[in-house]
């Protein structure tokens, strides 16, 4: 087993290794005591460990419910949120009650703002089931559901008291989903770290998920700690997802989270090029190892649908945009663009 320890608003840790989820009702219960207890995830994943994670909970002395939602990106929303927020309130979850968010990023996403707000704050502790929840979503606090308008635009910053990885579970996981994780992973990789990059090319993944997982969640804890509340420097996480968002919310959701991080890492790497930020040889990399990985680089909306949707996106300012640009693989800098310079960026960008 791996221990990462955070030091942020609320210190934690993050540990990794197989087989942890069935160790996970007495590792919580090490980590936060037997506090009541509710499990929120959607319907797939409850379906695979739920009850046997009721089970053990209750076998090491937890009172514990279940909160059971809908899978998918549509149903991380204020109505799901509501629905949560009434049921830890009709079960008598006191302030010193704690969620147990187990699943990929929306039940994490979810589970997190509604223990962040639920009577001012309880706790919760993440059980990521996913590649991209493992070495992404599930770490440093960011919780949100999304609005009509686009996606995380209601949420908070809000750290877990743990977070329990198990990438076993990635087992079950189906491929599209799993490749989704991958595309998190060449963020990492192409933000600022080359190593990992060339690691990625050569080795398969699959075989060194702890590895990998430790690496990212590694690099994003230094980040965390260094700007919690996402202002500065963490901003590096945003490479790809500027566009990508956009691209995700121009397709209801049809597109997945990691295809459209993939395909905001592709366009913003084809635009920073052609305004001689790098060299076609990082574009040419990017888009090769995207491809190795079943990922795509290139989407149908349109180029004024995606503007319309950048245009919602939380990394905009009065006036301006903030955007992470690669100059080579394992180097990128954050920039400040006036948002009318937005459609030059998305038309160099190639995204059809």
């Amino acid at each position: 087993m791996r221990k990462i320890h955070v030091k942020a608003s609320r210190e934690y840790d993050i540990l990794i290794g197989n087989g942890l989820l069935k160790k996970a009702a007495s590792l919580i219960a090490d980590a936060c005591g037997r506090p009541e207890t509710v499990i929120v995830s959607d319907d797939t994943v409850y379906g695979l460990y739920g009850e046997d994670l009721k089970k053990d909970l209750e076998a090491e002395g937890f009172a514990v419910k279940s909160f059971v939602f809908p899978h998918g990106e549509r149903n991380k929303n204020l109505e799901t949120y509501g629905e949560l927020q009434e049921f830890l309130s009709e079960n008598g979850i006191t302030r010193n009650g704690l969620i147990a968010a187990l699943g990929g990023g929306v039940t994490g996403d979810l589970a997190g703002f509604a223990a962040a707000t639920y009577q001012r704050g309880i706790r919760f502790v993440q059980i990521p089931t996913t590649l991209l929840a493992d070495v992404d979503s599930s770490v440093g606090g960011k919780t949100a559901v999304d609005l009509k308008s686009g996606k995380n635009q209601t949420g908070c910053f809000y750290q877990p008291s743990m977070v329990i990885c198990d990438p076993e579970t990635l087992k079950t996981l189906p491929e599209e989903e799993f490749l989704c994780g991958c595309a998190e992973v060449i963020k990492y990789a192409v933000y600022g770290n080359r190593e990992l990059f060339d690691f990625l090319k050569t080795e398969e993944i699959r075989d060194h998920l702890e590895e990998v997982i430790a690496v990212c969640v590694t690099m994003k804890r230094d980040l965390v700690e260094a700007d919690e509340f996402d202002t500065g420097k963490r901003m590096m996480l945003n490479f790809g997802h500027t566009f990508g968002h956009g691209v995700e919310s121009c397709s209801d959701f049809s597109i997945l989270h990691g295809q459209a991080v993939a395909i905001g890492m592709a366009v913003m790497t084809r635009a920073a090029c052609a305004k001689g930020y790098c060299t076609e040889e990082t574009v040419t990399m990017l888009e090769e190892i995207l491809k190795q990985y079943g990922l795509p680089d290139r989407a149908s909306c349109s180029k004024e649908e995606l503007l319309q949707a950048v245009l919602k996106d939380k990394k905009r300012k009065s006036g301006t945009m903030r955007i992470v640009v690669p100059r080579r693989i394992g180097s990128c800098m954050i920039e400040e663009i006036p948002a009318e310079a937005l459609p030059e960026w998305i038309a160099e960008g190639g995204l059809i």
